[in-house]
């Protein structure tokens, strides 16, 4: 074990929503046997963070509380298989044991904890958590990109990972994904991977233009376009890929109303529509059009830990480049961060890389 008894625990607390962010000091918590104590190189800020700390999404645990739930470090005490070893944090973290687990739907185990909402997360030093489910980083990875920046695979590389898969992509499909932000752009990318001939949308011509040097087949901004405009000019682009005039996989990533809308809206004949952006806000749709087009709609929370090591297996041979979709801040300016993504989202994903006092 690591000698800790020197080390301070830093965590950077939200007390109430839309407040600063506080930095406290603590004693580094002691774990139990089925626990691992990792102190954090990176936590990048996610959209999730922000509905909690900007637009009053409930937390389960009470406040004062860590948020962070994209989490990498190395384990400083616990099993001695993972001591010393570069880590990723799932960002939901099952039992393991229950029905749901056993059935391999253990993103949505129902005793699950999520760091930065079920307990104190990752905008830390140091984070104790669960220690079955952390997803080790091979050595070779590390000489490509810092430890700080692979804390993206835990929610915005493996939750679209995870939908990809299960919207059943087959060679040549057509893919539209709805926007490609700090998510959407993993989205797309994974989806070309898998044999997609990938439409990326969007209202950033910056972003668009990102998804399009790393392979996106074709890009639209749909801003100011209406529903019926978007959806003609959808249907003239899948001609010029030579795309299927059905049965397209739709992945709504913007976590806005007026991309649900659009989402549902380009629904067609055997269509699989993927909700993978979060929102508060409400849509009305008509689902008589599910029934209509014999289509399908997927929900998706997370990703389970069991394919974590596939997503770091992509990234480790070098078949999805992150390097020009994450920037690192020190976690002393978290607060700015925070309010600059709630003004204008980042292009890039940003990562909270710890700078406590020693």
């Amino acid at each position: 074990m690591t000698n800790t008894k020197d080390m301070k625990l830093w965590q950077w607390r939200m007390t109430a929503p839309k407040s600063d962010l506080q930095l406290v000091a603590s004693e580094l918590p002691a774990i139990g046997a089925h626990q691992a104590l990792v102190q954090v190189a990176g936590c990048g800020v996610c959209h999730t963070d922000l509905g909690f700390w900007h637009d009053g999404v409930r937390t389960k645990m009470e406040l004062p509380l860590t948020l962070g739930h994209e989490i990498s470090g190395t384990v400083v005490a616990g099993p001695a298989h993972l001591l010393h070893k570069p880590v990723i944090v799932p960002a939901v973290l099952p039992c393991g044991e229950c029905d749901l687990c056993a059935q391999g739907r253990s993103n949505i185990c129902r005793k699950q904890l999520m760091p930065g909402n079920d307990l104190h997360g990752g905008f830390a030093s140091h984070i104790a958590v669960p220690h079955r489910y952390l997803c080790p980083v091979p050595p070779a990875m590390l000489g490509k990109y810092p430890l700080a920046h692979l804390a993206v695979i835990a929610d915005a590389i493996s939750t679209p990972y995870q939908v990809v898969k299960r919207a059943g992509i087959a060679q040549g499909d057509l893919a539209i994904v709805i926007g490609v932000g700090g998510v959407g752009i993993y989205g797309a990318m994974i989806a070309r991977l898998m044999g997609a001939k990938v439409l990326a949308i969007d209202i950033s011509d910056e972003k668009l233009a990102l998804a399009k040097r790393h392979g996106v087949d074709a890009v639209l901004n749909s801003k100011g376009m209406d529903l019926k405009a978007v959806k003609e000019r959808v249907r003239a682009i899948a001609e010029e890929l030579r795309a299927p005039k059905h049965g397209w996989k739709i992945f709504e990533i913007s976590g806005t109303t007026p991309g649900q809308d659009l989402a549902f809206n380009l629904i067609t004949y055997a269509s699989t529509l993927s909700v993978v952006g979060f929102t508060m806000n409400k849509v009305e749709v008509r689902l008589s059009n599910l029934m209509a087009f014999d289509a399908q709609l997927i929900g998706t929370w997370g990703c389970k830990p069991e394919l974590y090591p596939e997503v770091v297996d992509l990234i480790a041979s070098g078949k999805l480049d992150i390097g020009e979709f994450v920037e690192a801040f020190p976690m002393s300016k978290i607060n700015e961060v925070f309010r600059d993504s709630v003004a204008r989202p980042h292009t890039r994903r940003p990562v909270m890389v710890p700078d406590m006092p020693n």
